[in-house]
């Protein structure tokens, strides 16, 4: 039939043209994962293994049912407050917040705030005109070689992603890195990309990573420097493979923009100019904008220094005590309080005044609100499983799955194991805790060094987290970016499947050498 021709009558029954039928959003997915973790807690049951008062962690053998009330009352109010103590912290059996050892909740109220003062900060900064003149003149300085910024930075990310688990604090870069990749003449994805498989690779193949690694090897009863010759190699090989796929992406997109996995809006520029057209004038920096990009930068810098504990990395390097000049306590809360006096610094300095000042903070706080949202629905996903006390049941069902095993296979085994322990469990530091007290003494039995067991755990983690819709980070970066999950997916997957292959290689050479 003609393209022209009338369609028959029955097509009037088919959705209209032009509006196609879209992926549900992240707020969608969320709320289907918690639904379905919740649908699984009447079925799955309680369990718990008894706990090493020293580690934190499940003794091995020591699984036991437990009875928990699992009526539809109790557990749809259980359900109904997830959100809430997901936001300030996991809710036990008597309705009180849960604490960890350092006195911190186990919420995402903190991250929220940071996300919240991150929107106000960057937009006062906008506002100054800055960042966009800032990245025009960036962009005519690698308009003919835009790919060795793309290495440098993913370098750089991969640096902090194996040093110290990078990859919460990435949310405050999302807001400056897409608008430079599309005035690179990049998409959106490339710019989010950058981020992802940067921060992704490093941390996949944690070094001395105090979160993942340190936890991990302290559990297991070895050091973190055991098997990190092999990590290093896993570092080497996963991030020169990342940079690879992202600059083959990027560099396609940018000869054809119609091959972007976003579509024709993913290049989108958004006001900023592209690389092709900043090669006439470019207005130069003023003094003002020169003194805001300076403030702009130092502060992202304090925050990176504060989030790195630099005593822990020179301890587990040199095993020695060195007094390193760092901040007492900085983490999230702190860094949101940093980001909200540089906003209202940026904007006197700026001559915003107080009104324009404040309004634009509130204005870049509403933003950002809907990012800020997605990592608490996230959060609640957590919070079932803790309250419903199923976590350690699908722990116990795992075991069986990698006890008597050889070498090689146990470290292949191990890592494919903690993939949907991963996704259940996505905090690295619980996960470690969760699982090394039992998968060490497994990696015992296997006649496999201990730090296989941590390397394969640390692995899975890592790649889950790339993936996993349950990751403040992922949807709440994917969010600020203004990507959909399902283009995202679409884009990782094939890395996700060869960093996955050269993983199970690396842990099972290592098992068995």
């Amino acid at each position: 039939m003609s393209q022209d021709a009338a369609p028959p009558a029955t097509a009037q029954q088919d959705p209209p043209e032009g509006r196609p039928r879209r992926f549900p959003t992240a707020f969608t997915v969320l709320t289907g994962v918690l639904l379905v973790v919740w649908l699984l807690s009447f079925v799955i049951p309680s369990g718990a293994y008894d706990t090493d008062p020293k580690t934190g962690g499940p003794v091995p053998g020591t699984y036991h049912e437990i009875q928990t009330d699992k009526s539809v009352p109790h557990q749809f109010y259980k359900l109904w407050n997830a959100p809430t103590n997901g936001l300030y912290g996991i809710e036990n059996e008597r309705g009180n917040v849960s604490v960890d050892n350092s006195g911190s909740l186990y919420g995402a109220a903190q991250i929220f705030l940071f996300v919240l003062a991150i929107g106000a900060f960057i937009t006062v900064t906008m506002k100054t005109g800055a960042i966009q003149t800032g990245i025009a003149r960036l962009a005519l300085r690698f308009r003919r070689s835009p790919q060795i910024l793309i290495v440098v930075l993913m370098s750089v990310f991969a640096l902090g992603g194996t040093a110290e688990g990078m990859w919460e604090e990435t949310l405050g870069f999302f807001a400056l890195l897409v608008p430079l990749a599309l005035a690179l003449g990049y998409d959106r994805m490339t710019g989010a990309a950058i981020i992802f498989l940067g921060c992704g690779s490093g941390v996949i193949a944690s070094t001395v990573n105090p979160f993942a690694t340190g936890v991990a090897s302290d559990a297991a009863g070895i050091g973190v420097g055991d098997g990190i010759f092999l990590r290093l190699a896993m570092w080497v090989v996963l991030v020169g493979v990342a940079i690879a796929y992202v600059l083959r992406y990027a560099n396609r997109v940018r000869k054809d923009p119609s091959r972007s996995v976003l579509g024709p809006d993913g290049t989108s520029s958004a006001g900023l100019p592209v690389a092709d057209d900043v090669a006439g004038e470019v207005p130069p920096l003023t003094r003002r904008q020169g003194i805001v990009l300076g403030l702009f930068f130092t502060s992202f810098a304090v925050m990176i220094y504060g989030f790195i504990p630099w005593g822990d990395i020179w301890t587990t390097i040199f095993s020695a005590d060195f007094p390193l000049p760092t901040f007492e306590s900085f983490y999230f809360a702190q860094a949101s309080v940093l980001f909200i006096v540089m906003a209202v610094v940026i904007g006197q300095v700026a001559k915003l005044g107080e009104n324009g000042t404040v309004t634009t903070m509130v204005a870049g706080a509403s933003d950002f609100l809907g990012a800020a949202l997605i990592i608490v629905v996230a959060r609640a996903v957590t919070v079932v499983m803790k309250n419903s006390a199923v976590t350690d049941t699908l722990l116990h069902w795992t075991e069986s799955a990698v006890t008597g095993t050889s070498s090689g296979v146990f470290g292949a085994v191990a890592l494919l194991v903690n993939l949907p322990i991963a996704f259940l469990v996505p905090s690295s530091s619980g996960h470690a805790a969760l699982v090394m007290p039992i998968f060490a003494p497994l990696a015992d039995f296997a006649s496999a060094p201990r730090s296989i067991s941590v390397t394969a755990f640390q692995s899975a983690s890592g790649l889950v987290n790339l993936i996993t819709p349950t990751s403040a980070v992922i949807m709440g970066g994917l969010a600020l970016a203004r990507i959909d999950y399902h283009h995202y997916l679409r884009f990782v997957l094939p890395y996700f499947g060869i960093a996955l292959v050269l993983c199970l290689g690396f842990v099972a050479l290592g098992a068995a050498a």
